[in-house]
C-alpha cells in the first residue's frame, strides 16, 4: 500500500463515466480507480452498475460521456484487444470461456504460442498497423501446442488447482467450480498490470475460495492493480485494501477497508447518502 500511496498515480481510472441504455441510467458521473498494489474492492447490490462499470473498462459497451486513463495518459478503449494491449485483463461473471475447446486452447485463446516466432508477436502487433499482416504471418507457423501445455499445467499447478483431471480435456465437461478456476488461471497466465475479477469466488467451494482470494493478495503483492467485484464481504474483508460502493449507477463512496466494517459498508449499499436519484429530476 505504500508505494501506491507515494505514487499518488493510479494505473486504471475513470472519471465521470456515464452510460445508459434507453431510459435506464446505469452509470453516472462514476469516477472509479486502483493502483498498483493494491486490491479495490467494487460492490453494490444488484442493478448498481458494477458490471456496467467493468465492461465499459473493457471495451464491451462505449461510455456516454466521461473519461478514461491508464498510468496517469488518457486512452480510448473501442474494444478488449484496446484493453488487453494496455495490459488489463478480465474475469468475467460469465467466465467467457469456448465449451468447445481444452483448457490449454482457453487459456491461449488468440494469444497462441507458435515455433519460431516471438511469443509476444501476438501483443505487439495489436499495437501497431501491421496486425493483419502479424496474424497472417503467425498463421504460416506451427503452434506449440507441448510448451502451451506445460504452461498451463504450470499455472494451474501454482494456483494449486487439483480438481482439473487433465487439461486436455474440453472445457464443456468441467464443473462450474473447475471452470471458474480456469478462467483465473487465464488471467493469471498474462501477467498483466490490472486484474479484474468478477465475482471470482462465486462457484469455488471452501479450498478454492482460500486459494482464490491468497491468489488476490499475491498479484497485489507483485505491484498490480486487482479490481475485485464481489457480494461476499467476509472475502472482501479478507483482501481489499479499498471499498468503493456503488449505489443506482453511482458511487456513493470509498472506504480504507482497515477503517471501515461491515456495518458501515452495508448501510452504504442499501441506504447510501445520494445528492440525487439517476433518472429523476431534481426539486430544486
Amino acid at each position: 500500500m505504500s508505494e501506491y500511496e507515494l505514487n499518488g498515480t493510479p494505473l486504471l481510472e475513470t472519471r465521470g463515466v456515464s452510460k445508459h441504455f434507453g431510459a435506464v441510467q446505469a452509470l453516472t458521473d462514476v469516477d472509479f480507480d486502483v493502483h498498483a498494489g493494491e486490491v479495490n474492492a467494487l460492490v453494490g447490490d444488484n442493478g448498481a452498475g458494477k458490471s456496467t462499470l467493468i465492461k465499459g473498462i473493457a471495451g464491451i459497451y462505449s461510455f456516454d460521456s466521461g473519461e478514461v486513463y491508464f498510468e496517469g495518459k488518457r486512452v480510448h478503449i473501442h474494444g478488449p484487444r484496446d484493453t488487453a494491449a494496455l495490459g488489463i485483463e478480465v474475469v468475467y461473471q460469465d467466465l467467457a470461456l469456448a465449451d468447445n475447446l481444452d483448457v490449454v486452447s482457453n487459456m491461449f485463446l488468440g494469444r497462441e504460442w507458435t515455433s519460431g516466432a516471438p511469443r509476444t508477436l501476438s501483443a505487439e502487433a495489436s499495437k501497431n498497423k501491421a496486425t493483419g499482416l502479424a496474424r497472417w504471418f503467425r498463421g504460416l507457423l506451427p503452434v506449440s501446442e507441448v510448451e502451451m501445455e506445460k504452461q498451463a499445467v504450470s499455472t494451474l499447478d501454482e494456483l494449486a488447482v487439483t480438481t482439473v483431471q487433465s487439461v486436455r480435456q474440453p472445457v464443456a465437461t468441467l464443473s462450474g467450480g473447475q471452470r471458474q478456476s480456469v478462467a483465473i488461471a487465464k488471467a493469471v497466465l498474462w501477467n498483466s498490470k490490472v486484474v479484474i475479477l468478477d465475482e471470482p469466488t462465486a462457484a469455488l467451494g471452501v479450498a478454492q475460495t482460500r486459494q482464490v482470494l491468497n491468489l488476490v493478495r499475491r498479484l497485489a503483492e507483485k505491484n498490480l492493480g486487482v479490481v475485485l467485484i464481489s457480494h461476499n464481504l467476509h472475502d472482501i474483508f479478507e483482501v481489499a485494501d479499498r471499498i468503493t460502493v456503488l449505489r443506482l449507477g453511482k458511487k456513493v463512496n470509498t472506504f480504507m477497508a482497515k477503517d471501515t466494517d461491515r456495518e458501515e459498508v452495508v448501510y452504504a449499499i442499501t441506504a447510501g447518502k445520494m445528492s440525487s436519484v439517476p433518472g429523476m429530476e431534481s426539486d430544486a
